[in-house]
């Protein structure tokens, strides 16, 4: 079974918060009362937006559980000055390989990097080959199509 190390930053828990709240003082009640409208309607067995809608309602409900046990569980990880000049959780980092091909990326909870194209998984390999080197050091990233190469060119935190 894969482990999700359960830390998060700051602006990711901001996120998920944002996430809680809208789905529980706006899709939750809209979905409630489309329930309640398609119901009124008599049938159900052929009822189309009723069915729709109380499936939402099951998601909204189960995205709901989720979210609230992820906000108690996750550990926020601000910015601490005895990160910098290493790659730690929450860093923004800039790699550069042998072909001069260069990477921009932030290292966040597993939690962060759904939609986000510059984050990575603190859990990938990538990430776990980074920590805590410095820039001009390299790292050497396994993945299952091979073994890569990367020189860390910049390190930076939002801080």
């Amino acid at each position: 079974m894969n482990m999700k190390t359960l830390l998060i930053t700051p602006e990711g828990l901001e996120k998920l918060k944002a996430e809680l709240d809208h789905l529980w003082r706006v899709e939750r009640p809209d979905t409630t009362q489309k329930v309640a409208w398609a119901a009124s309607l008599g049938d159900r067995s052929e009822n189309a937006d009723y069915h729709y809608n109380k499936k939402r309602l099951r998601e909204i409900d189960k995205r709901i559980l989720y979210l609230r046990k992820c906000i108690d569980d996750l550990k926020v990880v601000s910015y601490s000055p005895f990160q910098d000049g290493k790659v730690m959780f929450g860093a923004w980092v800039e790699i550069e390989n042998d072909n001069g091909k260069k990477i921009r990326f932030r290292i966040v909870g597993g939690e962060e990097i759904i939609g986000a194209k510059d984050y990575i998984s603190i859990d990938s390999p990538m990430a776990q080959a980074l920590q805590e080197k410095k820039v001009g050091d390299e790292a050497f990233v396994k993945t299952p199509t091979g073994q890569f190469v990367w020189r860390i060119t910049k390190i930076e935190y939002q801080k």
